[in-house]
């Protein structure tokens, strides 16, 4: 859930993203994995920007990974053999805040192979940073803050002067999922629901009661179709709250066309 809803603030606010790691406005477009033939080493959760000079190659993560120095190097090397001209900059963001030396790492060693990468822990960035710009505004209760309830309540008063309506929605609908990671989903409606989203409920809400209602299914139906009735309710419940097709397909795993086919054959629940 999370690495979708990283995957698509980067895809979708990437000059955010190449101003914060690049130190450049520059735009970014998404590059597929399957130019890098990567299918085979978890390319569903690599996210890959590109313009005509350089390759952002972004990794969020919520638990440290051991592996994470080998797919830098092996994502750095099959790039080149695609791009032998361009430069790429290679970043690992961590979310979550732990004690594991796991989260040191920024090299992979291999007899006379050595390569070099990125990391970035959240929890050590400045949050003045993450406030000014709507695509990172979502992680800012993550990071090196004296107070959680009061970053998070900066974040709606920014979120609440984005001008377009479905920007807002989309970064108000990141933000309720991030600030799960640390906050009480207590606390998350009382400000984001308030300040933002007026009658809406958190994503949180919107999951429990979608698998809750998946779980009841799934007593009768098996448990198979009842997690997929889960996640189909939650798509219907998110489309209810504002939500894009765009950050519903990315949330529930289910395909543009999927959700689309929901808000027509489900009209009255999406406020279509």
């Amino acid at each position: 859930m999370f690495d979708n809803i990283c995957k698509f603030l980067a895809e979708n606010f990437s000059t955010d993203f190449a101003t914060w790691l690049l130190g450049e406005p520059i735009t970014l477009t998404e590059l597929s994995p399957k130019e890098l033939s990567l299918e085979p080493i978890r390319a569903d959760a690599l996210i890959l920007l590109q313009s005509d000079e350089v390759v952002l190659h972004l990794e969020f993560q919520t638990q440290p990974d051991a592996n994470i120095p080998f797919r830098m190097v092996d994502y750095r090397l099959r790039t080149y053999r695609r791009f032998p001209r361009k430069r790429m900059r290679q970043v690992v963001i961590y979310l979550q805040q732990t004690n594991s030396e796991l989260v040191q790492q920024t090299t992979f060693t291999l007899e006379e192979t050595f390569h070099r990468f990125q990391v970035v822990r959240l929890w050590e960035q400045p949050t003045n940073v993450f406030l000014q710009s709507p695509g990172l505004l979502p992680f800012a209760v993550l990071t090196n803050t004296n107070s959680l309830v009061e970053t998070l309540r900066q974040v709606a008063q920014e979120i609440s002067n984005i001008s377009d309506q479905q920007t807002q929605n989309n970064v108000a609908a990141s933000a309720f999922i991030l600030a799960g990671l640390v906050l009480d989903q207590n606390i998350i409606q009382q400000l984001l629901r308030r300040e933002i989203m007026r009658e809406s409920v958190t994503y949180q809400a919107i999951l429990a009661e979608g698998l809750a209602e998946g779980r009841a299914e799934g007593r009768v139906e098996g448990r198979a179709e009842g997690i997929q009735e889960g996640i189909r309710l939650v798509a219907i419940n998110l489309l209810k709250e504002g939500t894009s097709v765009e950050v519903v397909a990315k949330v529930t795993g289910l395909t543009v066309e999927q959700v689309q086919q929901l808000e027509i054959t489900n009209p009255e629940n999406t406020g279509k």
